[in-house]
């Protein structure tokens, strides 16, 4: 059920936005150098790395880790960035990995590849097994502001919690979550 949920909702969503994909992705080629969307390297389920995409929202020069660890995240980001990671409208794009089978709607976020210390606490805690999420229990409840083990915490209760209900009310807080900005820290 949550599959068909997932293809249904994806294929609805990319034909339905696809006017603010493409407006989207001609305002981030004209905002700065480079690619409208970057393919991040992403863990996924069971593990298994794959390319997930996002509107660009950083230099095309920017060091591959997670933006926190970067030195003074803001240098890196570009202008239109700053607003497209505010209202979470860089990451559209993977409603193409949602259709796919690489994500599902709702999932714990994919971790980069090189989070190996959140890696390892999913991998111990069971969540790997799932497919990664567009949104997710951690990003309602905290998104960039949570350490890295709650975020796990809240993704274990997730699979122990996993329904079509749970996964509806998740995606109807998410976007309540992106209209106000709130838990994004870069």
């Amino acid at each position: 059920m949550k599959r068909a949920f997932d293809i249904a909702a994806s294929l609805a969503g990319l034909v339905a936005l696809s006017p603010v994909l493409l407006a989207i992705a001609a305002a981030v080629r004209l905002d700065s150098p480079g690619p409208a969307v970057h393919w991040s390297r992403r863990v996924g389920r069971n593990n298994r790395v794959f390319r997930m995409p996002k509107f660009r929202t950083m230099r095309i020069d920017t060091p591959d880790v997670a933006t926190h660890l970067l030195d003074r995240p803001e240098q890196w980001i570009t202008p239109l960035g700053r607003f497209l990671r505010r209202t979470s409208l860089d990451e559209l794009p993977q409603l193409w990995s949602v259709l796919t089978g690489e994500m599902s709607l709702v999932g714990p976020r994919p971790a980069l590849f090189n989070q190996d210390d959140l890696v390892a606490l999913r991998t111990e805690a069971g969540v790997e097994r799932l497919r990664p999420g567009v949104t997710g229990w951690a990003q309602i409840n905290g998104r960039d502001e949570l350490p890295i083990p709650e975020k796990v915490r809240l993704d274990r209760e997730y699979l122990e919690r996993m329904s079509l209900a749970f996964d509806l009310r998740i995606l109807v807080a998410t976007v309540l979550a992106a209209f106000s900005g709130r838990g994004v820290s870069h």
